[in-house]
């Protein structure tokens, strides 16, 4: 028979073999990344990742997430949340975080603007980690050869104010209007904007590009290869790598350009929105290519309404010739052109007055109010008729909340050749339409409604739209026309050629050589072709 004494050894003993809960529990895949991030590949001494490294016990986790969130239907209780956020502050940042993303199996979602239109540059299905890169927004500009060096998380806001500031406001950059959005998204899925009819898209005029790929290599055009070089020129840079830096090629931009915003419902001067529209369509992509012209179409009142936003790069006395001469159904007046520098205008195509607000609201990075949205888009290549143009305004009556943005190509989009670079749509196409929903309030009900509406329009567009396929642009990003859930060919095909045509092919040759492990993937990445390897 033990004593006591013995007795109370063995118990001891005991206890001191059991794990307690803390030694027994695995580690989170939360402290293993952080872990390896610290580990795997030491940091500069001077920006520790740890700094720039937000989990979700972080206080300011959902802050950070949130601030580059563009659609609040991405935003929620039950949206599925990143291990972790990496807003990246210096090259070995960004190779710490695919290096241990590799490393445990987690996924990697490459975010610059957060403006993906459908969140993939922010959501997954499986556990994922955020490669945030706001912090790289450096932009060295040389005047003397008109270039600059342009890293991925700086804002088209902050490549105009500083490329006019450097320039003497005599060169600009062709991208988009919205100044928030991020170059790193923005330029890789084309980049179109008012001037692309003069200079074509961003990737038109970008020469270099600097990148990370799945080795954690820095590579640039040159180590790269020209194949993928190519491919990051509208293929979308986040199936094959995340892009640090862009070389960019500057333009020249008159002294002053020339802004006007015609609203027209139901008619303008005795002339239908019907005749004015068909005129339009006649008329946008064959005109003076230092003009650009958008049509939007709504509804207001029950009524059609109709806006001719445009910019001219020259003075009003020469628009105005142009206007006459092309389209003088419209009867455009002086009083309506107004003569501004090329960076007053970005302002302009914001809905912001002249004189109204400083130049600097274009650095402005978190909006002043977020919103639910839907995007869609399309390409005309042959005018729709006049009965056919009554009938989309119809749809438009019973759907009141969808409008449509129909922005002409032409020009220098129809001189370069569609396999220039990997976006496909150029010579043919008269115009692409963005579909446009958006509501303010939360809930399965307005989310529905705005849904079924934006798909009623979309649908209703058929007989008139580009087919086999039905093209659509890689940057006004949709799931509804494709994705790949298991990474296969054939399942990424579906929206593969919708958004890059012939081109496609290419691109799943060089995604297969560059990233044969297919690290680099979303829901609507370009697939690896497991044959090829």
């Amino acid at each position: 028979m033990n004593s006591p004494i013995s007795q109370t050894l063995i118990v001891t003993v005991v206890l001191l073999l059991i794990p307690t809960s803390s030694a027994s529990s695995p580690p989170t895949l939360e402290d293993s990344f952080t872990q390896c991030l610290t580990v795997f590949k030491p940091s500069d001494p001077n920006l520790p990742i740890q700094n720039f490294t937000y989990t979700q016990q972080n206080p300011n986790f959902l802050t950070v997430l949130n601030n580059y969130v563009r659609n609040l239907r991405y935003f929620n209780s039950t949206t599925r949340k990143p291990v972790a956020i990496v807003a990246v502050a210096h090259v070995t940042h960004i190779q710490s975080t695919i290096n241990c993303a590799k490393k445990l199996g987690l996924q990697l979602r490459i975010r610059s603007g957060g403006h993906d239109y459908d969140g993939m540059s922010y959501l997954s299905t499986v556990d994922f980690i955020i490669l945030d890169m706001f912090n790289l927004r450096s932009i060295e500009i040389d005047p003397k050869l008109d270039t600059a060096w342009v890293q991925s998380g700086a804002t088209l806001g902050e490549i105009y104010y500083n490329v006019a500031n450097k320039t003497n406001n005599l060169r600009g950059f062709p991208a988009g209007i919205c100044p928030g959005l991020g170059a790193g998204g923005h330029f890789s899925g084309g980049g179109y904007g008012n001037m692309m009819r003069k200079y074509g898209l961003s990737i038109d005029n970008i020469i270099d590009a600097k990148i990370i790929d799945a080795n954690a290599r820095v590579l640039d055009r040159s180590s790269m290869g020209e194949d993928l070089f190519w491919a990051l020129r509208g293929g979308g840079a986040a199936s094959f790598c995340v892009v640090l830096a862009w070389k960019i090629k500057l333009v020249p931009v008159p002294e002053k350009v020339t802004v006007f915003n015609v609203e027209t419902v139901g008619n303008r001067g005795g002339v239908t929105t019907t005749d004015l529209t068909a005129k339009w369509q006649e008329i946008a992509d064959k005109i003076d290519k230092d003009l650009f012209i958008r049509l939007t179409l709504s509804t207001s009142n029950k009524t059609v309404k109709a806006s001719f936003m445009g910019m001219f790069l020259g003075n009003s006395e020469k628009l105005l010739e142009i206007m006459n001469t092309k389209f003088p159904e419209i009867t455009l007046n002086k009083t309506e052109c107004i003569e501004m520098k090329w960076i007053e205008s970005v302002l302009f195509w914001l809905s912001i007055p002249p004189g109204t607000a400083p130049i600097s609201v274009m650095l402005n990075r978190i909006p002043q109010k977020q919103i639910y949205l839907k995007r869609k888009s399309d390409y005309v290549q042959k005018p729709i008729s006049k009965p056919g143009l009554e009938s989309i305004f119809k749809i438009l009556l019973k759907n009141e909340n969808v409008s449509m943005a129909w922005n002409p190509y032409g020009g220098r989009m129809s001189e370069i050749a569609a396999t220039e670079t990997a976006f496909p749509h150029r010579a043919g196409n008269m115009f692409k339409i963005q579909y446009s929903s958006n509501w303010f309030v939360s809930g399965e009900a307005a989310a529905n409604d705005c849904l079924s509406q934006t798909e009623r329009v979309f649908d209703a567009m058929i007989p008139y739209v580009s087919k086999n396929p039905r093209e659509a642009f890689l940057n006004y990003r949709d799931v509804d026309i494709g994705k790949s859930l298991s990474s296969t060919y054939e399942e990424s095909k579906v929206y593969g050629v919708k958004y890059f045509k012939n081109n496609f092919e290419r691109l799943v040759q060089v995604k297969t050589r560059v990233d044969p492990d297919n690290f680099f993937w979303y829901e609507q990445s370009i697939p690896v072709h497991f044959s090829r390897r």
